[in-house]
This record gives C-alpha cells, structure tokens and sequence, in this order.
C-alpha cells in the first residue's frame, strides 16, 4: 500500500481516482487546490503525488517547482492534452511522469507502482567519474564533496546511462530501463530528464562532457 496526494479540481474526478485508488490498495489523501495540496505534502510526507496540470490559484507546473525546492518525492502530472509544450514544461519543473486523462485506474495504478520501483531501486557499488561519485548501494550522488539531489527518474536515469560507460543508449532503451513502462516513442520523457540532470551534475550543462547527445541515436555517458 502507498501513502499517496492526488490534488484534482474536478470533484468527479478526484471523487472516483479516490475510490478506485483505494480499492487498489493505497492510502488517499485528495485535495481540490494547489495550495491545500503544497500543504498537506509538506506536513504528511506521502510517498507519491498524483497531480492534475490546470488547477485554480498554484497550477500543476508552479506546484512542481515549488516542491523541487527542497523534496524529491515522485510527482505524476495528470494532463487533459498531450500538448508537447504543457509535457515538456511538466516535465522540466519536475514531474517524474505523466499521463493523459481519462485514464483507466488500472493503468494510473501500474505507473504509480513503476515510478516507486524506480525510487527505490539500485546496485551496491560506488563508482568515481572526476569530481562525481556514485554510491549505488546508498543510492547518492555527489559532485566536488557536495550533495546532488537528484529525484527518482534522475537518479535511474544517471545509473543507467553509467552502467554503459561509451555506449550509444538510444532513447527507446532509456524509455524501458528508466521508465519501466512502453512508450510509443515518445523522447520527450528522456530529453527533458536528460536536460536536467545534466543541470546537476556537468559543470557546464550548456556543454556537457559526461552526458553526450549523439544525434539520431540518444546519449552516452564519457568518463572522463
């Protein structure tokens, strides 16, 4: 069972993701504002935010950013379109994951499960590239002494490209070892994760030198 925030305006929607998210196995708190929702996820601390894109006040995108200040919990963003620019904004802010509503409970479900496996998972080993390091078994990165926080998707994505030292990883294999789930080649999940996880760990993410873009193909990760 997860301790999960879903924060939806709709009271239709909200009222039968609530059920049907329960009769799943999870705990549910819902909330109908971006503002109640902000404050219910610092004071309960749930394990996962499902969050709708257009809400009253503090929106889907503003929530996410406020949030990444200071916690990397897994937030899903539920989108009524799949406008690249409203996913690519979700997804820069923070998001680690997105769906389109309606969406069948059972699908929202299998995600949920997908982006916690991910929040948890890792080898044991540490590995050194420079001034970062990679503790697989603590699950933290490091870059100069200094704490990366990175959120789940960030961290699965960075290990993954790592396992494959010089390695030409194309954005299909990303979608499947990172996400967990198949998508219909949709890169917009890779290329906005991409793009901010070297904004954390490069020391220029205008011109990165670990995590290399190989045009037509998808990235590599050079030890230096």
């Amino acid at each position: 069972m997860s301790a999960i925030l879903l924060v939806e305006d709709d009271p239709s929607v909200r009222t039968g993701l609530e059920l049907a998210l329960t009769r799943q196995g999870h705990s549910v708190t819902a909330c109908a504002t971006g503002e109640e929702g902000l404050e219910h996820a610092r004071a309960r601390r749930p394990e996962i935010v499902i969050l709708d894109v257009m809400l009253p006040g503090i929106d889907g995108f503003e929530f996410c950013r406020r949030v990444r200040r200071t916690d990397q919990m897994p937030i899903i963003l539920l989108t009524a379109r799949s406008d690249n620019l409203d996913v690519v904004v979700g997804l820069e802010a923070g998001a680690d994951d997105y769906v389109i509503k309606p969406v069948e409970p059972a699908v929202l479900d299998a995600r949920i499960r997908a982006v916690l496996r991910r929040a948890v998972g890792g080898t044991a080993d540490r590995s050194t590239y420079g001034d970062l390091v990679i503790d697989r078994g603590a699950l933290r990165v490091s870059r100069a002494g200094a704490d990366v926080h990175l959120t789940p998707t960030e961290l699965r994505l960075l290990l993954e490209l790592t396992r494959h030292p010089g390695q030409v990883l194309s954005r299909s294999h990303l979608l499947r070892s990172v996400w967990d789930h198949g998508y219909a080649g949709d890169s917009r999940l890779v290329d906005a994760s991409v793009q901010r996880l070297r904004a954390k760990v490069e020391r220029d993410a205008a011109a990165p030198t670990l995590i290399q873009t190989v045009r037509g193909f998808g990235y590599r990760f050079v030890a230096p």
